[in-house]
Formats: C-alpha cells, sequence, structure tokens
C-alpha cells in the first residue's frame, strides 16, 4: 500500500466502526464474540437474581471460546488459560459459565449441529466446571482435537513463525496498510516514553532470561486494528530491539487501552481504580502465566496494559465443530474455567461452590435448570439481535441511488 492510502489517524474511528460491524455480520458466532455489552443486558432482562450467586472472585467477564488458548509462561511453560481479561472484575462467577456455554452451544447450531447437542453441551460444561473445582481428574475430558492441535503447533513456534504472522516479515520493521497504521506525533512521543520507563524496561527485559542491563530501543510503532469488541479502543503494535549488535533480540508489545468493564461487579469488593491495573490483577488471579507477563501503565491520557506477544500465544479454532468435539471441548473449556475461579478459593469454598451447582436440576438433563433457560433465552434473544445486525449492514453497504 502506497503512503498515499495510508490511514490518518483522524480517520480511524469511522473504519473501525465499519470494520467492526462487519465482522459481527460474518456469523452468528461472531456476533457473540463481539456483544459483550448485549450480552450483559440480556442478564439483566431475564433477572439476574435467579441466577446463583457465587464466592466473590475474579471472573473473566467475556468468557467466550476464542478467548481461551495456549498462553506461554515467562519461564517457556504453555498452558491452556484465559486469554483476554479486559473485562475482569470481582464478580459472580455463574456469569463465566453461561457466556462460555452459549458461546459454545452458538459454535454447535453454526456448525449445524443437532439441536439435542445443545443440551449435551451444557451438560458437559458443568460436569468439567464441577470437577476441575472438586480437582477431580477423572471427569475432566482429553482435550478435544483442535486443542492438541494449537497446543502442538504453540509450543513448535518461534520469533519468525510470530513476526511472518502478525508483520508479514521478519525485518525490524511493521509494515503499514490494511492492519497497521501510522501513528500521530504525539503517539510515537509517547510511545517512545512509554518503553523506556522502568516497568516496560523490567518486562522487556524479563523473558527469554535477557540480561537485566540489556539496552531497550523502539524499532518501530504502528496503530493496531486488532480484535472485534475491543475495536475503537486504543491498540498499538510496538517493536523493540533488546540488546545491541549481533546479539540484539526482537520483541513485540502489544499495547492495549483499558476501559471500564461492562460486566458487574459485586457490590462493596475492593478492585483497583484503574482499569489497567484491574486487568493485571485479574489477569494474575485467572491466569497466572499471562499476567505475570503484563503492565499497567499509562500513554499519554490513555490507561493502558502492555505484554509482550509470544509465538507460543494462539487462538483455540473452534469455528466448526463435530458433535464429539463439541462435547469434548465443553467438558476440557469449562474445566480450564473452573481451575481459574478454583485456584481462588480454599478447599472448604470450593466444595460448597461445586455442590450448589446441584441444585434446581432439570429431571430430563443432567444440568441446572438456570444454565438451559439462560443459554435458551440468550440464544433466542442473539438470533435476533444478529439478523438485525445483518439487516442494518447491508442497508449501510447498499450504494446510494
Amino acid at each position: 500500500m502506497s503512503s498515499k492510502k495510508l490511514l490518518r489517524p483522524a480517520d480511524r474511528a469511522s473504519v473501525l466502526r465499519v470494520q467492526q460491524t462487519l465482522k459481527m455480520a460474518r456469523s452468528a458466532h461472531a456476533y457473540v464474540r463481539g456483544s459483550t455489552v448485549q450480552f450483559y443486558d440480556w442478564l439483566e432482562a431475564q433477572k439476574r437474581g435467579t441466577l446463583p450467586e457465587g464466592p466473590p472472585v475474579w471472573i473473566c467477564g467475556d468468557c467466550h471460546a476464542g478467548n481461551l488458548g495456549p498462553v506461554a509462561a515467562v519461564d517457556g511453560r504453555v498452558a491452556i488459560q484465559i486469554r483476554d481479561l479486559d473485562q475482569t472484575v470481582i464478580g459472580n462467577p455463574t456469569h463465566d459459565v453461561i457466556r462460555l456455554a452459549l458461546s459454545l452451544a452458538t459454535a454447535s447450531r453454526g456448525s449445524d449441529l443437532p439441536g439435542v447437542t445443545t443440551a449435551h453441551i451444557l451438560e458437559q460444561i458443568i460436569e468439567g466446571y464441577q470437577a476441575a473445582l472438586r480437582r477431580d481428574v477423572e471427569q475432566i475430558e482429553d482435550p478435544p482435537q483442535s486443542v492438541t492441535a494449537a497446543m502442538k503447533q504453540s509450543v513448535s513456534r518461534s520469533w519468525k513463525h510470530l513476526a511472518r504472522e502478525r508483520l508479514k516479515d521478519v525485518k525490524p520493521t511493521i509494515p503499514l496498510g490494511s492492519k497497521f497504521w501510522p501513528l500521530s506525533s504525539s503517539e510515537k512521543s509517547n510511545v517512545k516514553k512509554l518503553i523506556t520507563s522502568a516497568a516496560l524496561r523490567h518486562l522487556a527485559v524479563s523473558l527469554r532470561s535477557r540480561d537485566d542491563d540489556a539496552e531497550v530501543e523502539v524499532l518501530d510503532a504502528a496503530y493496531w486494528m486488532k480484535g472485534c469488541s475491543s475495536l475503537g479502543k486504543l491498540r498499538m503494535a510496538v517493536l523493540c530491539g533488546i540488546g545491541a549488535g549481533k546479539k540484539q533480540e526482537l520483541a513485540l508489545m502489544d499495547v492495549k487501552e483499558a476501559v471500564a468493564a461492562a460486566a458487574p461487579r459485586y457490590p462493596d469488593i475492593k478492585m483497583p481504580k484503574a482499569n489497567s491495573e484491574r486487568v493485571v490483577v485479574g489477569a494474575n488471579h485467572l491466569s497466572p502465566l499471562l499476567g505475570k507477563r503484563m503492565v499497567a501503565a499509562k500513554l499519554g491520557d490513555h490507561s493502558v496494559f502492555v505484554r509482550e506477544l509470544l509465538p507460543q500465544d494462539l487462538k483455540l479454532d473452534i469455528e466448526k465443530l463435530t458433535i464429539e468435539e463439541a462435547m469434548k471441548s465443553a467438558n476440557f473449556l469449562a474445566s480450564v474455567l473452573g481451575k481459574a475461579h478454583g485456584r481462588q478459593m480454599d478447599e472448604a469454598t470450593r466444595k460448597s461452590w461445586a455442590d450448589s451447582l446441584e441444585k434446581n436440576w432439570s429431571k430430563s438433563l443432567d444440568a441446572p435448570s438456570w444454565l438451559w433457560s439462560s443459554v435458551v433465552s440468550l440464544i433466542g434473544s442473539h438470533e435476533v439481535a444478529y439478523l438485525e445486525h445483518c439487516r442494518k449492514y447491508a442497508n449501510d453497504m447498499r450504494p446510494a441511488a
């Protein structure tokens, strides 16, 4: 793309709105991923008081299946954990369970699986979630093929894989074009101040056993059009050089704006006031491998959190499911969620919370009635909203007469 066609900072907002609308119109499952605010509006309309009130723990707040996947630790270990914590709050863990169930049920419907599969998905979600709380490994399914494939790919990836995937090159520049856009002069100045701050410098040298006194240099930076529900928030990719000369290593930093969470928090519970600090603290509780790689900071007037992207960090692909894959995915991913919630509880609290989920079970379903009624109602509301979204998108894209 020539420099004449590069998007100016002043034109970002309108382009981002169109891109978000397009992404959410691509499929019902994509609409679920991008409709966090609507999800909680729907829950409010269902009278949330009918849902079980779990112990006050950090929840993901946006626990759809696409937000779980392989995550690398500072020491190189890889595990399946929650990958996106923008919406994290101290709240009701039930909300994460319903969000995951809705996501998998929608993916099942998008894969043209029989309707009865949705009922079995909910059964597997409760079984996997409870098993993780009770630490009953015998009740947790082996990872589905989509997860094992992602893990194999994850552990074998190198910086070159990341660079070619994100930057389309291994040269120390960020190619401007459809995904990466130019920064303003003030943004460039703010990025340099951010990356050379003490906290960010420590983050940059903490991975891969880098020297503590290694020089950290900003090689390039760009606005990054990435995500779906987060489109419109400030997002930057910063390419750093760590060290000097031929031994210089490259690091790709993801700088993301933190804004107020749509997920409802429990009242009278203290959380960090700064949204960036809230995200980092929540990440350390829910996804410690990722949380230890994150720093809360300020970029100009924006509250942001920063992490170094690693080649091993991958998103799970569950767009097309078989019945067996749907069952295994539901059980396994729910167990990942159960571990994230459970590690914040003592043994007595875990047992009490797991036992409370046994209440109000349907006679014809091995899952609580509140989960079934919530997901069925949400699927119906979601389908209407999705079709209305597509109608509006089609009208907006229609050429003027």
